[in-house]
């Protein structure tokens, strides 16, 4: 994040105050409302010493028209690096008590599917989620909003060659799934007990070609009806939460 940003939603700014509080410069709340929810967000932001303004709705709603900010927004602090670093990701991988479980995103560009993918992960227990730093949605207010505070809980890697940290993922023990719908087996006769990464690809496109090449193994989801796809956050809901009945837990 290179840039001051606002993100909004009562949830999201709970979870950017509970999970990185010196990351919210001040938020902005309706002076109309008093309900208790608000109350304890106030009384949270200001236990971290985070600037409280309250404003007429009207006011919120100029500065982020068109959404549903729910009375509250809340200014981020420009952040020269991510939070979660590339160069680090071999140390977060080693430093694991479990064998890892990620999500990879192949160029999710819409940011509702990326939130909606994040907030799957979060419900999963993914360890972390990579993503491809071009040609790919970032976190914005709209990925926070809804991902639901699993923007800041789950741990997002933005990477800039995605076939070189798949190759790295590989040389750390990691096997590498991806999802196709033209794939030889289902993810019902997989083996996904292992240190994995589940690979999808982006909204019609799905996998590139050298991603898929990379992968160990590519899995399908079996479709019983007409459509041929699903959208990207419901395939991944089901690959992920299939991988977590395998593993136990």
């Amino acid at each position: 994040m290179t840039h001051t940003e606002r993100a909004y939603g009562l949830h999201t700014v709970e979870s950017l105050i509970a999970e990185i509080p010196e990351q919210v410069r001040e938020i902005m709340v309706a002076a109309g409302r008093h309900d208790r929810r608000l109350a304890d967000l106030i009384a949270a932001a200001q236990a971290h010493g985070i600037v409280v303004h309250r404003l007429p709705g009207g006011e919120l709603d100029r500065l982020l028209p068109g959404v549903r900010h729910q009375g509250v927004i809340a200014t981020l602090a420009p952040q020269s690096t991510e939070r979660f670093r590339e160069q680090d990701l071999a140390a977060f991988l080693a430093g694991l008590a479990m064998p890892p479980f990620l999500l990879v995103l192949d160029g999710v560009q819409d940011p509702h599917n990326l939130g909606a993918c994040l907030r799957t992960a979060d419900a999963a227990g993914v360890q972390a989620v990579i993503v491809p730093r071009d040609r790919a949605a970032g976190i914005t207010a709209v990925v926070r909003k809804v991902a639901c505070g699993a923007a800041e809980t789950v741990p997002v890697f933005t990477v800039t060659n995605l076939a070189r940290t798949l190759r790295e993922l590989k040389e750390a023990g990691v096997w590498i799934y991806g999802a196709s719908d033209n794939a030889d087996r289902t993810l019902y006769d997989t083996d996904l007990r292992g240190p994995l990464a589940l690979v999808l690809g982006g909204e019609g496109k799905g996998l590139r070609r050298l991603t898929r090449e990379l992968c160990d193994f590519v899995v399908a989801i079996p479709m019983a009806g007409r459509v041929e796809s699903l959208n990207v956050s419901v395939a991944a809901g089901v690959l992920l939460f299939e991988a977590r009945r395998q593993r136990g837990v």
